[in-house]
């Protein structure tokens, strides 16, 4: 089994959250963040205006555009829901990313995954922060890029430790890559997020009876059958590669995507983890890629909650909000078993992001936005790497359309209307408001 298959559990060591008592360790980029940051004008603005009556929006893309969105966004009480992702963005750019772009798991001894990278990436491009993107899209080029295209997916102490690709990762920078180029009128980065969708699409799928799956890895197709991780598929990023690329695949894996979700829910109440497809077409949930076991909703399978979350699919977005009851009736923020059951009590920020996207699909907005907000307190008191990119990355897929998804937390559907897209009422806030220089780390959004 590759390395690139670790789960991320707590016996693991991967993806928990710091001890009571813990503070972010020392680093040479540490800069811990402070909440009298400015604001992007064009952030706020752009939420003003799409926020009015009847407001309209779309997302565009590179060489071409996503199905409209048409936006019509709840009142959020209480704290502005903008300002919040602003805050949680800056959280985890000032307190990860070293100033070259590498982002450090400063909690689990400094090293490097390609899956941060992305995550980096993904943030940077939502706050406009063109500078930080292109370091760290630099980084990642020099030290993880493989010869094929793809990243190796562990970097520390100065090398490459496992040079396997771990799909989740790259699908994650792809699209980051995608929507930069339209954010951030960068052509460039539209190619290079087109190269890197063809080697996810010629080397990291395979068909099944159910359909084109993403595997984990290269590894994943075995005599036993084919790990499946379902956190990994993201079909809202399907959908800005099948715009940027015109690859009819990419649907493809969107359809295989929702029938083996369809297919493990159908004697679960919660997506497991990881899963063994077999060549009959039967899927057993399991405990780790090559384990056996019942299967558990831990730190991988809370993901796909949110990536499901945020899908302009239905079907995609019932998998989170046929989940809901099952979170909610959980007292923490841990993992459960596939019924619900408590599996462990340690508390982390992506289970209560989770939770937000599954009640935010089932439309209970004002319960998604309490869950996002328990996940930002337990964060800031007990920092971590991967609560720290969740904590953001929920409150940018949930509550912002800007990388190409559906806002779960605004009262969206997607429907095939012409209307201005949202990086369009970006760019003419830009031009109009004066508001240039202003932009967090100095990045700047072009209109198309």
């Amino acid at each position: 089994m590759s390395k690139n298959a670790v789960s991320r559990n707590p016996a693991s060591g991967n993806h928990t959250s710091a001890k009571q008592g813990d503070t972010l360790p020392a680093g040479p980029g540490k800069r811990r963040f402070s909440r009298g940051i400015r604001v992007p004008v064009w952030i706020l603005s752009a939420a003003v205006i799409l926020s009015a009556p009847g407001a309209r929006a779309s997302t565009a893309l590179g060489s071409g555009t996503l199905p409209p969105l048409v936006f019509n966004m709840a009142p959020a009480p209480g704290r502005n829901p903008q300002l919040a992702l602003q805050e949680a963005a800056s959280e985890f750019l000032l307190n990860w990313v070293d100033g070259d772009g590498r982002v450090v798991r400063r909690d689990q001894g400094n090293d490097t995954v390609s899956e941060g990278q992305a995550y980096g990436m993904l943030i940077a491009a939502a706050v406009g922060d063109e500078k930080t993107f292109q370091k760290i899209w630099d980084w990642t080029r020099a030290h993880l890029m493989r010869s094929d295209g793809l990243l190796a997916w562990h970097w520390a102490n100065g090398a490459v430790m496992d040079s396997s690709p771990a799909s989740d990762a790259d699908l994650d920078a792809a699209r980051a890559l995608a929507m930069a180029g339209t954010l951030f009128g960068r052509a460039d980065f539209a190619a290079d997020g087109r190269h890197l969708a063809g080697q996810i699409m010629d080397k990291l799928t395979t068909m099944t009876v159910h359909g084109r799956i993403l595997l984990p890895g290269p590894w994943a197709d075995q005599h036993a059958g084919i790990s499946y991780n379902p956190s990994y598929a993201s079909p809202a990023a399907f959908a800005v590669l099948a715009r940027s690329t015109g690859d009819p695949r990419w649907q493809e894996l969107s359809t295989g995507t929702a029938a083996v979700a369809a297919e493990l829910l159908s004697t679960n109440l919660l997506l497991p983890d990881w899963a063994r497809i077999r060549s009959d077409g039967s899927i057993q949930p399991v405990d780790s890629p090559n384990g056996n076991g019942p299967g558990r909703y831990s730190y991988d399978a809370a993901r796909a909650m949110v990536r499901m979350g945020e899908s302009c699919l239905p079907a995609d977005v019932a998998v989170a909000a046929n989940s809901a009851g099952t979170l909610a009736s959980s007292q923490q923020g841990s993992p459960l078993t596939l019924h619900g059951a408590p599996y462990s009590e340690e508390e982390h920020p992506l289970f209560y992001v989770a939770r937000a996207a599954a009640l935010a699909a089932a439309n209970r907005p004002a319960a998604a936005r309490t869950n996002l907000d328990r996940a930002e307190t337990l964060n800031d008191a007990h920092p971590s790497y991967y609560g720290a990119a969740w904590t953001a990355l929920g409150r940018i897929y949930l509550d912002s359309p800007v990388l190409g998804g559906r806002p779960a937390l605004w009262q969206t559907s997607c429907a095939s209307a012409d209307v201005r897209s949202v990086v369009e009422v970006a760019g003419f806030l830009q031009q109009h408001q004066g508001d240039q220089g202003q932009h967090g780390h100095g990045g700047q959004v072009h209109a198309h």
